[in-house]
């Protein structure tokens, strides 16, 4: 387990050096710094996953969420924060994707 270790460890080094990851502390730090904004976008995403993870997705229900923040997505501080935890999130699938593809794990 030593080697899986040591590796882990500098996987998680490579994750924390690496630009998509610092951009997104960066825009994870700048939103820490206006209060209410961080619960405001947690509760942008909540709405946003029931939307579309929910059995009553409807196009006009998801087209009105839309419209009802488009104003507070507008906002560069919840734009760039946004954009930079998914390239985060794509970037920590892509790792898992790879690591359970190469381990033949079914």
């Amino acid at each position: 387990m030593n080697n899986v270790d040591e590796a882990l460890k500098q996987l998680i080094d490579a994750i924390l050096d690496s630009e998509t990851y610092r951009r997104y502390d960066r825009q994870r730090n700048e939103v820490k710094k206006c209060p209410g904004l961080k619960e405001q976008i947690d509760e942008f995403r909540r709405r946003n996953y029931e939307l579309q993870n929910g059995s009553d997705y409807a196009f006009d229900k998801l087209d009105q969420f839309e419209k009802e923040y488009a104003d507070f997505r507008e906002n560069p501080l919840v734009s760039d924060f946004l954009a930079a935890e998914l390239a985060f999130c794509r970037m920590m699938q892509e790792i898992d994707i790879k690591v359970t593809a190469a381990v033949n794990f079914e």
